[in-house]
């Protein structure tokens, strides 16, 4: 299916209407005094704080549409929307009338991770922008696709990992590229969060709630009956939040929170993509039908011999030395550092504090902006050099967490070719994608 736009995905709509929505959308921005005209995919978590932080914009967005498959969520995003720009949005229960809307430049998605690359890429067919949040997609072939996707539609399209929109953090990892503590030679990301991580109980065969259209928020994942949880004040087993702990939905931590850090850990090791990788751990300390670990230890080998490791513990935190319950450090040859701590030298003061590695004085500091000040800077532009990270490298990021994922459910360590993005043992290959459900095929061509 080379072009799903134009056949089942989008039926009822003719090719020369979706091509006429992708034109205007490639040039200036239609929407009124110039602003570009959102809608958001998918709000009930993440989702709505897209909705809070772009109403902040007064001057560049404008919503003029919501999505959500669920319509007490609808609801509550349509009152919020309403309330603060005076005009009422189109809401929409599936993504695909949203997509044909002309009156929608731009969306940015906050749906279950399995949702997130095949989101983007209807996106791109239509001639949408994207903001699409972490991680980029469910599994390698996905990411892959969203940055084909990207490329062939011309679309601007802004991974969901903020912390490459952090002035500071973009000063600091130019100085580690630039060897201002030698060659780095480990890097090292962790995630201790325990709040919203306890049991999530146990789901019962049942009916899901008429206010619910569960068919499509399975959307790529094969369907299954609709689990009730009673022990949880929630609509299901796996709505809302708790899909992150299926594999047929989430990525379990370390593609949830995890994420993040491994972006900063990726970003900063400057290596692309890894050689080996070897995973370890288990679901400890809780009772209840989640799948995913919340104990994970992963480590990645370069081609030249260097390390990253990743560490997801979500039982509680210690409070590490250096710094919280998530984090990231970097070690070089000539010192450390330490995510919103510094640069350090390696001299040892036991019992007093350690020797910090002042910032030259002559470095320019980044500019200031949040993720979506530089998201709407790009579309403007239409340079994708504009965006705080490419489809690329957050695609890139995403592998990291996948491997991880790939090498815990294999009891092993697998050996991994970074230029071809797939796995020494062929066997292993059969991961890097899943069986999609009819009509919502990832397109091997997009």
């Amino acid at each position: 299916m080379n072009n799903p736009i134009t056949r089942r995905v989008f039926l009822g709509t003719s090719a020369t209407a979706v091509i006429v929505a992708g034109l205007k959308a490639q040039g200036t921005v239609i929407g009124a005094n110039n602003r570009i005209r959102i809608c958001t995919i998918g709000f009930n978590g993440q989702g709505s704080s897209h909705i809070r932080d772009i109403l902040g914009h007064k001057r560049d967005a404008e919503y003029t549409a919501l999505c959500d498959v669920d319509a007490n969520v609808r609801a509550k995003g349509a009152k919020l929307v309403t309330d603060a720009q005076g005009k009422a949005p189109k809401l929409y229960s599936d993504l695909r009338d949203a997509l044909r809307d002309p009156a929608v430049d731009a969306v940015t998605i906050a749906t279950p991770n399995h949702w997130h690359s095949l989101a983007a890429i209807w996106a791109c067919q239509a001639g949408k922008d994207v903001y699409v949040e972490k991680p980029i997609s469910h599994n390698i072939f996905e990411g892959r696709q969203v940055v084909a996707a990207a490329e062939k539609y011309k679309r601007i399209v802004q991974h969901g990992t903020q912390s490459r929109s952090n002035a500071t953090l973009i000063r600091d990892m130019k100085l580690i590229h630039d060897g201002f503590i030698g060659k780095i030679v480990e890097s090292r990301g962790y995630v201790y969060k325990n709040g919203n991580r306890g049991p999530i109980g146990r789901g019962a065969p049942g009916t899901a709630p008429d206010y619910l259209d569960w068919n499509l928020w399975q959307g790529p994942a094969q369907a299954t009956g609709f689990m009730v949880n009673s022990a949880r004040k929630k609509p299901g087993l796996h709505v809302h939040y708790d899909w992150h702990y299926f594999w047929p939905y989430g990525n379990g931590e370390i593609g949830n929170q995890g994420v993040h850090e491994m972006d900063i850990a990726f970003w900063g090791h400057n290596r692309g993509l890894p050689t080996s990788v070897h995973s370890a751990g288990g679901r400890f300390g809780l009772d209840d039908d989640g799948q995913t670990p919340n104990t994970q230890a992963t480590t990645f080998s370069y081609a030249d011999g260097s390390i990253m490791t990743f560490e997801v513990r979500n039982l509680g935190s210690f409070e590490e030395a250096d710094g919280g319950n998530c984090g990231n450090s970097f070690f070089g040859t000539k010192g450390y550092y330490v995510r919103s701590k510094g640069f350090f030298t390696y001299k040892e003061n036991k019992g007093g504090p350690r020797e910090q590695i002042p910032i030259p004085e002559n470095t320019p500091p980044a500019p200031k902006a949040d993720r979506f000040q530089r998201w709407f800077a790009a579309i403007r532009s239409r340079n994708p050099a504009d965006l705080p990270v490419s489809p690329l490298d957050a695609h890139h990021s995403c592998v990291h967490c996948h491997l991880g994922n790939i090498a815990f459910r294999a009891g092993r360590s697998l050996a991994f070719d970074p230029k071809t993005e797939r796995f020494k043992d062929a066997e292993m290959n059969q991961h890097l994608t899943r069986e999609y459900r009819a009509g919502f095929e990832v397109p091997k061509l997009v």
